[in-house]
């Protein structure tokens, strides 16, 4: 693809996606002054990816690998990369060891190490890149997104940090009422950024990190997960399809909108990845996702029973209920208490508050936070339902509304000869988060 081919996809995007502002503009502005000095420059982020697209179009040798080979340095280019991270976790760990004195001494063999490594991953990111985007394109034209030979659009991703993302709600509801892309920041300055905000605007707020992110190239976080690395690359690459539809033409348009598209991405991109990884990495074991219509793989903790899915479904169900009653203050103690005991259980969940669940709630693979929401179970019903995976998105992404979801899922139970009660249309529901 050429450069001119990216900057006419990522100019698109600009003119769909705009600004990203919410429509509560006023809290926004309101809370744009905490924030100011952090937002991310997208438009520097751009050029640089670009930059390093072009440079692997023209000079790249992939084309010329076999899928063997191709393999191999895409899975060295993930051992590199965890070793880096590594070496970043034992650096972090001498500068919040209180008993070493000098911890520039003491960690310089290890970064001398990572940035050695650093530089070797720079080196071979734009070809991983090319392997991997080559291996999730042939996968979705097998699936039927090819057009004469080309998945359009066409597959191109690029790892890298990602923002942060600061989201506020109203304490006395769930709602992604402001969502305000950040740096990279210290998990200390996060921290202090939603004391100032919180205090100073009676809200509830959090800043949490992207996974990845839909523009051109998409965002993708540096991950050593072959899995994870295929499926966020498929996830993004459905969010820039579905522009082609009212699902992703209206994506911030209205909350439950921005839920189903982001449940549809997170369902295509398992579906991706499940598909990829036999075909190129055979031997590499598969993920086992959550599940609505198969509960029994979604297995406790096999030590203590602990089920972090269905106590954190538990818990939105119990805290939807607390704030409509308009319980705020007890919802949030509730919120805390149980924050502990999913710590307690190995699961270090930094803050859980009404913003928590407007972000997570928004990505309903399976039961957790978003609670009695009918989107998850829907769309996860209707692909079961679909004869492929082509026909199932192409569906997904003429619906915009849980009225309209729910319609087509008693359409599809009714071809396929199964009868049941209709499910009713729930009127308050969360608001989604972003891909």
């Amino acid at each position: 693809m050429t450069l001119v081919t990216r900057l006419l996809a990522a100019v698109l995007l600009v003119l769909v996606f705009g600004t990203g502002e919410e429509l509560d503009r006023s809290l926004r502005g309101r809370a744009m002054p905490f924030v100011r000095d952090e937002v991310y420059d997208f438009v520097a982020w751009e050029v640089d990816a670009l930059w390093g697209k072009l440079t692997q179009d023209l000079l790249g040798v992939q084309p010329y690998l076999d899928p063997e080979t191709g393999e191999t340095v895409f899975k060295n280019y993930l051992t590199t990369l965890a070793q880096v991270q590594s070496l970043d976790a034992q650096i972090d760990q001498i500068y919040a060891d209180p008993a070493i004195t000098d911890p520039a001494s003491a960690s310089a063999p290890l970064v001398e190490r990572r940035d050695d490594l650093r530089a070797q991953l720079e080196a071979d990111q734009p070809l991983a890149e090319a392997i991997l985007e080559d291996q999730v394109s042939a996968v979705l034209a097998e699936e039927g997104f090819g057009l004469w030979g080309q998945v359009l659009p066409p597959v191109s991703m690029h790892m890298t940090a990602l923002p942060t993302l600061l989201i506020v709600s109203p304490r006395d509801r769930i709602e992604m009422a402001v969502q305000i892309e950040l740096n990279p920041i210290p998990v200390e300055r996060r921290a202090q950024i939603e004391s100032d905000i919180d205090a100073a605007l009676d809200v509830s707020s959090i800043i949490e990190p992207l996974g990845g992110l839909s523009l051109y190239p998409s965002m993708i976080v540096e991950t050593s997960s072959l899995a994870q690395a295929v499926e966020i690359t498929a996830h993004e690459w459905s969010h820039l399809y579905l522009m082609a539809g009212p699902l992703g033409l209206e994506y911030a348009a209205a909350p439950e909108t921005r839920i189903i598209n982001e449940t549809v991405a997170t369902y295509f991109g398992r579906a991706i990845a499940l598909r990829v990884l036999p075909r190129y990495y055979p031997g590499q074991p598969l993920p086992v996702y959550p599940s609505y219509l198969n509960p029994v793989e979604t297995v406790p903790d096999e030590v203590t029973g602990f089920d972090y899915y269905a106590t954190m479904n538990e818990t939105r169900v119990h805290v939807d209920a607390l704030l409509a009653d308009g319980k705020v203050d007890e919802a949030e103690a509730y919120m805390e208490a149980q924050r502990q005991v999913f710590v307690a259980h190995g699961y270090a969940i930094r803050k859980l508050n009404q913003a928590y669940f407007a972000f997570h709630g928004g990505y309903q693979g399976g039961p957790g936070a978003g609670g009695t929401d009918p989107i998850g179970p829907a769309v996860e019903e209707l692909l079961a339902l679909s004869p492929d995976l082509h026909t199932w998105l192409d569906t997904m992404r003429d619906i915009t509304t849980r009225g309209e979801l729910l319609a087509a899922l008693d359409e599809a139970r009714a071809a396929a000869g199964i009868t049941v009660s209709p499910t009713p249309t729930p009127t308050a529901l969360p608001a989604a988060a972003p891909h």
